[in-house]
């Protein structure tokens, strides 16, 4: 029989204390892209969410360099995804000597790193996503109001 070679390695974060749809929109952004563009775009985003998604991106690079020897510039983010942990509950006393429940919700998170020089399908596409920032300027025309006709024509 014969072995595959694994390609992919993961971090796994558990018991973030975080919201599982506040993680979600930052995962959303960094799905498919390369991990040097992902490291910029979680330092620049102003989300409480990316610090502990950035401390996951860098962990699983160093288990790809460590485990398979592949360069950072290689890597890009195949898997990543967010499901909910158990929730902390506690009571907060309140006026009159009622107690108030405090629900603090928990997220575990998932980051799966590929090698793209080991697949020759990728070749030098260093982000699977297609950046929106590129796409086309179109230039507004203007005229002028007594060209057009109507009712601001002069006569």
């Amino acid at each position: 029989m014969r072995k595959k070679k694994k390609t992919e390695v993961y971090a796994l974060g558990r018991h973030i204390s975080l919201s599982a749809d506040k993680a979600r929109r930052v995962i959303d952004q960094i799905r498919g892209r390369s991990y040097e563009e992902t490291l910029m775009i979680l330092e620049l985003m102003p989300y409480r969410a990316c610090y502990p998604i950035f401390k996951l991106v860098y962990s699983a690079a160093a288990n790809a360099s460590y485990n398979m020897g592949s360069n950072e510039a290689n890597l890009v983010i195949s898997k990543a995804e967010v499901n909910e942990g158990t929730t902390v509950k506690k009571f907060k006393p309140r006026a009159r000597g009622r107690s108030y429940p405090i629900k603090r919700p928990t997220c575990h998170i998932t980051i799966g790193v590929k090698d793209i020089s080991l697949y020759d399908e990728y070749g030098q596409i260093y982000s699977l996503k297609k950046p929106r920032w590129k796409n086309k300027y179109t230039t507004m025309v203007y005229h002028d109001m007594y060209s057009i006709g109507g009712v601001w024509d002069k006569k």
